[in-house]
């Protein structure tokens, strides 16, 4: 059995990290404040001090961290992971992060005899706790094979996009999509409370319609309740959309709704959201 080194034990990795030691997996992790790591390790995972020691003797190690220089910083230097990962090991970045990261990170671990996928993950911590995420991977499709195993213990709908930076980009055009959908059900539950509906009864009527979708039937429900509880936090999607942004303007797209809807959650990050879950963004309609 593969013995994995998982770097990033947050709302999502704790549970990831879980579900591979469920498979059979010995896990090593790492993160940069232990104590929110300590459930996590009595359930089993094998805690390091650094990144290095968490990565020497794996044959595959996960990261799954919070901004494109978090990712920067796991990956590259003396102490990094591909310094330190033994020849022949896969890394896998199941951050969202920048397409031309990963691309870096593939060719650097390329050199050094070292598999690399970018496998960037949608499905929040509900996702993560019932190990049903959707992971999209790129990089090398043999490489991808070979870890399916690793894969399967966290998520459902796993899909090999091609060459290394496709992941990503398939994680772009993921969030891209969002954007217009969580927006959209904000705006029909704004809709309906203007129009003296009743706003559960709306929302249980259009879940099973052509306007069904998963923020719908999740986040629509959490923001009647005013439950803005992170599945996702605000100031991650917002690295997000501007990644997704960035991508575009390369390729002298416009995105519109995405722009609309970035402009609305650094508003919210403004007001002190940024820990918050995406939800949130019913706050916006609410002013």
């Amino acid at each position: 059995m593969k013995k994995i080194g998982f770097i990033g034990v947050g709302v999502m990795g704790s549970s990831m990290v879980r579900n591979l030691m469920k498979h059979g997996f010995e896990v090593s992790i790492y993160t940069r404040t232990k104590k929110k790591a300590e459930s996590v390790i009595e359930d089993g995972a094998i805690w390091c001090d650094s990144v290095k020691e968490c990565v020497k003797d794996r044959d595959v190690v996960i990261t799954i961290v919070g901004y494109p220089k978090d990712v920067e910083e796991v990956y590259f230097g003396e102490d990094g992971i591909i310094e330190n990962v033994p020849q022949g090991s896969t890394i896998i970045d199941m951050t969202t992060t920048s397409p031309t990261l990963s691309k870096k990170i593939y060719e650097a671990a390329k050199e050094k005899g070292v598999h690399a996928l970018d496998a960037p993950v949608s499905g929040g911590d509900t996702g993560a706790k019932n190990g049903t995420l959707a992971i999209m991977v790129g990089g090398d499709k043999e490489v991808f094979d070979q870890a399916l195993d690793v894969f399967e213990a966290m998520g459902k709908n796993i899909v090999y996009e091609g060459k290394a930076g496709s992941g990503q980009h398939c994680k772009m055009a993921n969030q891209i999509a969002l954007s217009g959908t969580l927006a959209s059900v904000c705006e029909a539950i704004t809709y309906a409370k203007s129009v003296g509906l009743d706003t559960k009864t709306m929302l249980d009527t259009i879940a099973t319609g052509a306007a069904g979708s998963w923020q719908l039937s999740n986040n629509g429900y959490k923001m009647l309740e005013g439950n803005y509880d992170p599945g996702f936090y605000v100031e991650h999607y917002i690295k997000d959309m501007r990644i997704a942004l960035e991508e575009a303007q390369k390729e002298n797209l416009s995105l519109p709704i995405l722009s609309e809807v970035l402009g609305m959650f650094e508003e919210l990050d403004e007001m002190g959201e940024s820990r918050s879950g995406t939800q949130v963004l019913i706050k916006r309609y609410e002013k």
